[in-house]
């Protein structure tokens, strides 16, 4: 579309843009919605997620080696979680195993309802982040019993190893913070 302006009969500008007068951008044009970059970051978080784990578990095969320094603090140890993001809520009977699969799975659903919603860019960001996060880790509670954990940083006095969905959800939930406190100031 053009933003020149043609004359009405009028003598009246009129705009032939599709922002409104006031300068303001439209907000309900279904192009400003965060949905689809959502849905694109949470498969780019679960396809990370899944391949880090297919290659720690079957090609470097950290499981038979348990714990490998690989630069300064940074190490690679094998944990299977049992519990929720860097090992809360631990539980070893299968009931638990389960009702925290579903749980993931309502987020996800939740989650994936809401971005088709979402206007701001952040937040879209965030909902796809989080999503990405509790697919990814779903996916192992379902295939393994367990999530597998492998990046330790306890030298960094950090306590948990966490992988990358953990990370995921950790940075999602930090920027859903940051959108509800930038809306919160500009109203």
């Amino acid at each position: 579309m053009s933003s020149e302006a043609t004359e009405s009969p009028d003598a009246e500008l009129v705009s032939n843009d599709a922002t409104p007068p006031d300068g303001a951008p439209d907000t309900a044009r279904p192009d400003r919605l965060q949905g689809p970059t959502a849905y694109a970051i949470c498969l780019a978080v679960i396809l990370a997620d899944q391949l880090s784990k297919q290659w720690i578990l079957y090609a470097f095969q950290l499981p038979v080696l348990g714990s490998v320094q690989v630069w300064g603090p940074v190490h690679l140890t094998m944990v299977w979680n049992q519990g929720v993001s860097f090992g809360l809520f631990r539980g070893e009977a299968e009931w638990v195993r389960w009702a925290l699969a579903a749980f993931s799975l309502g987020v996800a659903g939740f989650l994936a309802v809401w971005a088709r919603r979402v206007e701001r860019p952040l937040l879209g960001a965030a909902i796809g982040l989080v999503m990405g996060g509790a697919i990814g880790n779903l996916v192992d509670r379902i295939r393994f019993g367990a999530v597998a954990d492998f990046i330790d940083l306890k030298a960094l006095y950090f306590p948990w190893v966490f992988n990358v969905a953990d990370s995921a959800i950790t940075i999602g939930v930090i920027l859903l913070l940051l959108d509800s406190a930038r809306r919160d100031v500009k109203a």
